[in-house]
C-alpha cells in the first residue's frame, strides 16, 4: 500500500515501539569468549594490534575467567601460545600440556562454565601450518590422528566442547571416532567448516604467534571466492557429526552465513575475528566511528544473518550493554 496510508515509521516513534518489533536480538548467552594462554606466572601480555586483549598465564587467566563469569558469558574458547613447538605437535597432546593444565583449573574453579578448547596443531608446530609436513606440503591424512588425540586429551583434562579449527579433511569423523572410543561420546564437536583464507587474521598470528614459516594456508583454508564450496564443508561437517557448525570470518561472509543457516538444523556459529575487530578500534580511535555502537550493530548484524553463537573478543564489552 503505498504512502500516505503506508508509514512504517508509526513503529518507530518510540523507543519503547522499536524495542517491541524489534526482529534480532543479542543475548550474552550467545557470546563466547576467546582467550589465549601462555606459559609461567603473572604474565598479562598485551596483543598491541587487539586492544584489552592479552596473553595470560594460567593464574592470570583465572582472574580474566572469574570477570567473564560474572559478566555471564557462557563460554570461552581456549588457544595455546607454547614455548615450545616441535615438527609432530607432541606437546599439543601431552595430558600435562598447556592447555590441558589450563582447563583443568577453569572447570575446578568454575564448573558451570562451558570450556572449548582450538584443536588445531599451528601453535604447536614449529613451521606454522595447521597440519604435519613433508617438504613443503601440508599431509592431510598424517595429521587426523594428531588431532584426534588431542581433542581426546582436552576432553580428558575436562574440556566441555572442542573446536577443531585446522580445516583438514575427514577431521571432524576422526576426531568423534577418538572421543567415543575412549568414552567422551558426550563431548560436543563445534567444526570450524567454512573457515576462509583470509587478510582479516593477521591481529591474531601475533596473539597466538602462529604464522606459518613457509608459504601460506590456501591449500587447506577455504577461497574467499567460493560459496558453495562453503556449504558442501559445513555439510561434510554434519555428515561426520559435527554438533556445531562455523563460518570464519563472519563480517565479510555474512552471506555463507546466512546460506548454512537454511541448509542445516544444526546450531550454526560465526567467528569475529581479530582483523574485524582491530578494524574498528583502530577506526574509533581515530574519531571516524563510535566503538560500542558500530560494534553492537556488528555482532546484531552476525546474528541477524543467522548465526546462533558468536565468538568475539567484544564478549565482555557486549556483555556489559546487554546486562539488563
Amino acid at each position: 500500500m503505498p504512502f500516505p496510508t503506508a508509514r512504517p515509521r508509526r513503529l518507530r516513534a518510540s523507543a519503547t515501539l522499536r524495542r517491541m518489533v524489534r526482529e534480532t536480538h543479542l543475548r550474552v548467552d550467545d557470546l563466547i569468549y576467546p582467550m589465549f594462554i601462555t606459559e609461567g606466572s603473572g604474565v598479562r601480555n598485551p596483543v598491541t594490534s587487539m586492544p584489552e586483549v592479552h596473553q595470560f598465564s594460567i593464574d592470570e587467566a583465572l582472574k580474566e575467567v572469574a570477570e567473564v563469569a560474572g559478566l555471564g558469558i557462557p563460554a570461552i574458547d581456549l588457544f595455546g601460545v607454547p614455548h615450545e613447538k616441535d615438527l609432530e605437535g607432541r606437546h599439543a597432546t601431552a595430558e600435562g600440556g598447556l592447555i590441558q593444565r589450563a582447563v583443568r583449573e577453569i572447570k575446578r574453579r568454575f564448573p558451570e562454565l562451558v570450556v572449548m578448547t582450538d584443536v588445531c596443531l599451528c601453535e604447536w608446530l614449529s613451521h606454522g601450518h595447521c597440519g604435519l609436513v613433508r617438504g613443503e606440503s601440508i599431509m592431510n591424512d598424517e595429521t587426523l590422528p594428531v588431532l584426534a588425540r588431542m581433542a581426546v586429551s582436552h576432553a580428558r583434562a575436562g574440556a566441555d566442547l572442542v573446536s577443531p579449527s585446522d580445516m583438514m579433511d575427514g577431521r571432524v569423523a576422526a576426531i568423534r571416532q577418538a572421543l567415543d572410543a575412549e568414552g567422551f561420546e558426550h563431548v560436543p564437536i563445534m567444526a570450524y567448516s567454512a573457515k576462509f583464507a583470509s587478510g582479516f587474521y593477521g591481529p591474531f598470528r601475533e596473539a597466538a604467534q602462529g604464522a606459518p614459516q613457509f608459504g601460506d594456508r590456501s591449500t587447506y583454508q577455504m577461497d574467499p571466492a567460493n560459496g558453495r564450496e562453503a556449504l558442501k564443508e559445513a555439510l561434510l561437517d554434519v555428515a561426520e557429526d559435527a554438533d556445531i557448525v562455523m563460518v570464519k570470518p563472519a563480517l565479510p561472509y555474512l552471506d555463507i552465513v546466512w546460506r548454512v543457516r537454511q541448509e542445516t538444523h544444526l546450531p550454526v556459529a560465526a567467528y569475529n575475528v581479530s582483523g574485524e575487530y582491530a578494524m574498528l578500534w583502530a577506526a574509533a580511535r581515530a574519531g571516524w566511528l563510535e566503538l560500542e555502537r558500530t560494534m553492537m550493530e556488528s555482532l546484531v548484524g552476525i546474528r541477524r544473518a543467522g548465526a546462533d553463537l558468536i565468538l568475539t573478543y567484544f564478549a565482555k564489552r557486549a556483555a556489559r550493554l546487554l546486562k539488563p
